[in-house]
């Protein structure tokens, strides 16, 4: 059942056999959400940590005039609230963007982790220092790239992280968002992003129709992006 999240974790370190089976045996519960429904809600204080099995989440705050902004992607492989661990209560929501199959892992197996299984528990932190690399690129894109360069990237680093968990067919990639909900991940108007998408499209970049991209051109993508996925730390190496 865990097959994606081993190979999140595997991308980086070599898991040991015991660690191996120390997951499959704490992470047994799962559960399917419909598109649209909350993972996990806003202001909630989650006794276990969610890991998305299949699907893309995402995670979002709601302005006071109910505008929503998105501030993260979540795929296949992905805990999405593991720092709920620690902190405890959640400042933000996550929610279903298409149908999603999740699993659970209890907080107070997590912490038998940090307390007998130092590897494990560096592999686990380093998830979440991921996730803080990706929300830095994020923040870069939001405020320098243009909009062009920043679907760019968006895509280049939905194909990487996709890729390592085996959830990508040749040059494609199942993408379920709406453009509606595209817009609110790059923080544009619809009409604004419409155009973006005709202009890279003219350029013979990557293809999206049919809920699924297609890069036609990897290295001009990566190009017109400036991307580098040294900050996503996919490269196996001891920790």
């Amino acid at each position: 059942m865990i097959e994606s999240l081993l190979l999140n974790l595997g991308s980086r370190d070599i898991l040991s056999a015991e660690e191996e089976s120390h997951l499959r045996a704490i992470i047994v519960k799962d559960r399917y959400f419909a598109a649209g429904e909350d993972l996990v809600s806003e202001g909630s204080r989650p006794g276990y940590s969610t890991l998305l099995l299949d699907g893309f989440a995402a995670r979002y705050k709601v302005m006071a005039d109910g505008s929503r902004q998105i501030t993260a992607l979540h795929v296949a492989g992905d805990f999405v609230d593991l720092h709920a661990f620690p902190i405890k209560k959640m400042d933000h929501g996550i929610v279903a963007l298409s149908s999603c199959h999740v699993a659970f892992a209890d907080h107070g197996d997590l912490r038998t982790i940090t307390e007998r299984m130092p590897h494990l528990t560096r592999l686990l932190w380093l998830d979440t220092l991921v996730d803080g690399a990706i929300h830095r690129e994020w923040i870069v894109a939001m405020g320098r790239r243009s909009k062009r360069a920043h679907i760019a990237h968006l895509v280049c680093e939905l194909f990487v992280r996709l890729q390592v968990v085996k959830r990508t067919r040749g040059a494609s990639f199942q993408f379920p968002l709406t453009q509606i909900e595209m817009a609110d991940v790059l923080g544009v108007s619809v009409v604004h992003l419409n155009k973006t998408l005709q202009a890279l499209r003219r350029e013979g970049v990557f293809i999206w129709e049919n809920r699924t991209i297609t890069i036609v051109d990897w290295e001009r993508l990566q190009e017109i992006a400036e991307f580098d996925p040294g900050y996503l730390s996919i490269s196996r190496e001891p920790r």
